[in-house]
This record gives C-alpha cells, sequence and structure tokens, in this order.
C-alpha cells in the first residue's frame, strides 16, 4: 500500500502510511484543513510535540512495530520514532526523480556521494542507474535502516557503501585519499552529532563542508551539488551564495521549495531544494 499526504490545516498533516492513518505536526501549516473533521478523526495514531522538541505518540489503534508503505517507486520502512518521524521525507521525491533521470549524470562508472543519507531512499535512486553510491549517516540505527529498506528494494543494485561517521571527518579523510565524485547530496540538519558526539550547526559548518565537496569533484567532468534544507533563514537565495562562493561562478540553478502533494489538490511545503550543475570542473 502506498503512502499518501491526505490533508493539512491548523498546524497538522494528515496521512495515510499504507494500511495506517497518522497525524503528524506541519508547523507551517497556517490554514484551515480542507477535509471533514472525521476525517481526522479516523487517524490510528497522532504526534504531539512538546516544548523540548521530542514528543509523544498517542494511539487510538493498536500498529505493529514497523510496517512497510511505498513511495516516490521504492518500497520503504516505516517506524513511527520518538520524534515524530516515520523513516523517510517524502517531500525529496522530485530530487529522487533527478537522481534516476539522464540530467543527472549518474550511470554506470558515475560515483556519487549522500551525506546526511538518513534512511537510504537517495542512495537507492542513485544506485539505481548503476552509478557507485557511498551513503553517510551519523548514526548506525539509520545505516541499519538503509540496509533494510535495500533489501525491500530488490531492483536496486546493491552498489551502495554504507557508511556511519561524522560529515566532517568523512569527507576530509576521501579529500586525502584522493576520492572523487561526479555528484554529491546534501540535506544537512540545523543542529546534530556527529558519530562520536562531534556537534554540527549548520550555520558554522554548512560553508566549510562545501568548500570541501568542492574539492572531491572529478576534474574535467560535470559536477552537480543537491542541496536541500528545512532550517530557518536558509532561503533558496542564501544556499545559492554559499554555492557560489563554494563551487564557483558559471554553474546552473534548479532551485525549487519542497512540497507534497495532497489528495485536496493543494500541496504542502516542506523545506528547499537547490540544484547546482557545473559543466566542467577545474583541475
Amino acid at each position: 500500500m502506498k503512502y499518501e499526504l491526505l490533508d493539512s490545516g491548523n498546524l497538522q498533516k494528515l496521512e495515510q502510511v499504507g494500511e495506517f492513518r497518522l497525524v503528524r505536526p506541519a508547523l507551517n501549516a497556517f490554514w484551515r484543513p480542507g477535509l471533514p473533521h472525521r476525517e481526522w478523526e479516523a487517524g490510528d495514531a497522532v504526534f504531539t510535540r512538546d516544548s523540548s522538541g521530542g514528543g509523544h505518540w498517542s494511539f487510538r489503534r493498536k500498529l505493529p512495530e514497523s510496517w512497510v508503505a511505498e513511495w516516490g517507486g521504492f518500497a520503504l520502512k516505516i517506524k513511527p520514532t520518538g520524534f515524530g518521524h516515520l523513516g523517510f521525507f517524502a517531500e525529496q521525491f522530485r530530487n529522487w526523480d533527478f537522481f534516476r533521470s539522464p540530467a543527472s549524470g549518474l550511470r554506470e562508472g558515475a560515483k556519487a556521494l549522500n551525506l546526511f543519507g538518513y534512511s537510504g531512499v537517495g542512495s537507492m535512486a542513485m544506485a539505481s542507474t548503476g552509478a557507485s553510491v557511498c551513503h553517510l549517516d551519523a548514526s548506525r540505527g539509520m545505516i541499519e535502516w538503509g540496509k533494510e529498506n535495500l533489501t525491500l528494494n530488490p531492483q536496486i543494485p546493491p552498489a551502495i557503501r554504507w557508511i556511519a561517521d561524522d560529515v566532517n571527518k568523512f569527507t576530509q579523510r576521501e579529500l586525502r585519499r584522493g576520492s572523487r565524485y561526479n555528484l554529491i547530496a546534501l540535506d544537512p540538519p540545523t543542529f546534530g552529532r556527529g558519530s562520536s558526539g562531534q556537534v554540527w550547526k549548520i550555520e558554522e559548518d554548512l560553508p566549510k563542508l562545501l568548500n570541501v565537496c568542492n574539492q572531491l569533484r572529478e576534474p574535467g567532468r560535470p559536477f552537480t551539488v543537491i542541496l536541500s534544507c528545512h532550517s530557518p533563514g536558509f532561503s533558496c537565495l542564501v544556499l545559492e551564495r554559499l554555492l557560489v562562493e563554494a563551487c564557483g561562478r558559471g554553474g546552473e540553478f534548479d532551485s525549487f521549495e519542497m512540497t507534497i502533494p495532497e489528495s485536496t489538490g493543494r500541496e504542502l511545503p516542506a523545506g528547499i531544494s537547490v540544484r547546482y550543475t557545473v559543466s566542467t570542473s577545474r583541475g
């Protein structure tokens, strides 16, 4: 069964996630819901956020620990977490489509790096092209989740290298090793901790990381960076300027607000994405 965003409003979203209907926060949904109240009352579980940034689930129906739903062309393991996440970000589907398209430049022999890769959906989209993919996330639990997702999608070549590490340490090591990539994707958090407790602050660390990413591009070949973001204050223009500062002028931008289509015909905004492609790279 598939994932579907049924409705949003009153700072919440109503989702059909396979067999189960869930209500979760949508803190930019200031409008009124489009569906009748009874549709929302039919939810099986509701996540309520608290002032600490966490929250709790209230269950109106017993849910399994995990189940499978389809979205973006993939079968995905779904598991409600203590932060209100489910194991995938539905708004990323347009980026997944790009990874699988000829425009990405990914094909057999190409190399892609997925930083802050979470549960591996983007990495699977990259690997579906025949490219070699390096998937990085600081959480070993998310690495295992990604491997489980891969087993649910036997059509995807298993050409994914799974790495649990701090993003700054890993990219510096890749630079020293002489590793080079044709495409790098990043979906950085506002704040986080590395595998050994290293602190990540997007306003301090993102510009430095983009500079390292630029040094990881393969000389003489087109190079693409896909940078998505959910942090307040980071608009498309801000991300574009950071990419130009790191990667140089002369590239082409495709910037857009990530959204999730609703059954009501509306769309729920959920972050921004900037794609920057340089047709030839220095070196």
